[in-house]
């Protein structure tokens, strides 16, 4: 007999068609960790999915991590089941095309999703094609975790269609979705994108297009700061951390933190809301971070950023 948390999987699958009746077909265009968490999410939600992605090499890395990681959920899921097990990972594979024509992929799509480079003029270059491609009602958004939303969405005939779908790493594990609704979005896209979230099991709340959202407007700078601590003089990073993680009952400190995002992706993140909002020091990078950077020394990814790590 399926497990408690079976059954109750195997009733949000069932009912995602109901919560989710606008959007029933999925176009992701990225096949990096992001894109690839979102097209399980969906295909698990009883979605057709495409994902899209110019490399071949790319692509058929999304499809092993995808099989892994949907055999991983179908194991934990019906545990006491395995012939039931077996059937949610083949039906949910079975939903996922593999492509590498954008335009091709959005021909049929009630939903894009992108989830690219932190790049304006690539995101627009993408965006420009898409728009000619798509049917007009298809709903476009950006996972872009720092850019805006409403600059993303000034190159297409579609604002009032546009808005953000900001997924966590990794995707099937992290419960948030930000869905992010620019003036010009109309309530029937916000309501769409937000039945939608709901329907691929996600909590979702809501923000305006403001630099970072709500969880990396309060998180970067805070990493920020707590590097410009360090870079003072007032505390080393084991102390800081050890701070927050047993003062503030945070899982992780902020030194650490920053190590385990990537000190390449935090000082981009910061340098592009730098460059906008010059006379907000909060987003001011600091020197340190700069250096540790130019040095390659990026954090976990790299081996040694704040701290050296060993394999």
């Amino acid at each position: 007999m399926a497990t408690i948390a079976g059954n109750l999987a195997k009733r949000t699958f069932a009912s995602s068609s109901t919560l989710n009746n606008v959007i029933k077909n999925v176009t992701v265009i990225g096949g990096g960790l992001m894109g690839s968490g979102i097209a399980q999410v969906a295909a698990q939600a009883g979605q057709n999915v495409t994902l899209v992605d110019i490399s071949q090499d790319v692509l058929k890395k999304s499809e092993t991590n995808i099989q892994n990681s949907i055999g991983r959920v179908g194991k934990k899921l019906y545990k006491d089941d395995p012939a039931a097990g077996k059937q949610f990972v083949e039906e949910s594979l079975s939903r996922i095309k593999y492509i590498s024509d954008a335009q091709k992929s959005v021909e049929q799509a009630d939903l894009v999703v992108e989830a690219i480079v932190e790049n304006l003029e690539i995101k627009h270059k993408l965006f420009k094609s898409l728009d000619e491609a798509a049917p007009s009602k298809t709903l476009f958004a950006s996972n872009t975790s720092s850019l805006s939303i409403g600059e993303i969405a000034s190159v297409t005939k579609r604002k009032d269609r546009f808005g953000g779908l900001h997924f966590f790493n990794p995707v099937p594990v992290m419960r948030l979705l930000e869905v992010i609704r620019i003036p010009e979005t109309t309530d029937e896209s916000y309501k769409a994108m937000m039945a939608w979230g709901k329907a691929v099991g996600k909590t979702c709340i809501t923000c305006k297009d403001t630099p970072g959202f709500v969880v990396n407007r309060l998180l970067v700078p805070y990493v920020a700061e707590a590097v410009r601590m360090l870079e003072r003089g007032d505390a080393s990073a084991e102390d800081i951390d050890i701070a927050m993680k047993l003062g503030a009952g945070y899982p992780m400190g902020p030194i650490e933190l920053g190590d385990y995002t990537g000190l390449d992706t935090g000082l981009f993140i910061l340098e592009g809301w730098h460059k906008k909002f010059p006379d907000n020091e909060l987003f001011k990078p600091p020197q340190i971070q700069k250096k540790l950077v130019q040095e390659g020394k990026l954090g976990r990814k790299t081996g040694e950023g704040f701290y050296k790590y060993t394999k």
